[in-house]
């Protein structure tokens, strides 16, 4: 403990007052430094003249020499993680016609609502 509470406030005051001192520097070299720094690319990004391209030789492209892409059939079938849940046939399953004879089109539905209904 301090004797003298006056001494150790001035104390803290004078660190106080130091830390801002330095920020206040700190900050005043970063802008300096950053003001150089734009001086510095202005003076290299300075535009350049180009030579103008020859148009009296006809242009012919060079052949590329990557090998060519290699064409791949695509993909019909859905994966499994991706099918939906509800469903129990996969993409798989139904493959030949005789699979999709047992499941009943739009229009047999709507006969067999009928029937029921006893509206035809």
């Amino acid at each position: 403990m301090a004797k003298n509470p006056e001494l150790r406030y001035k104390r803290v005051a004078e660190k106080r007052r130091l830390i801002k001192q330095y920020k206040m520097e700190r900050k005043r070299q970063q802008k300096l430094e950053e003001q150089e720094e734009i001086k510095r690319l202005r003076k290299e990004l300075t535009p350049k003249a180009q030579l103008m391209p020859y148009f009296d030789r006809p242009f012919v492209p060079r052949r590329s020499e990557k090998q060519p892409t290699v064409p791949r059939e695509p993909k019909f079938c859905i994966p499994r993680h991706k099918t939906i849940r509800c469903c129990r046939m996969s993409c798989n399953d139904m493959s030949g016609p005789s699979q999709l004879q047992h499941l009943p089109s739009s229009v047999e539905k709507t006969e067999a609502l009928y029937k029921n209904r006893g509206l035809q």
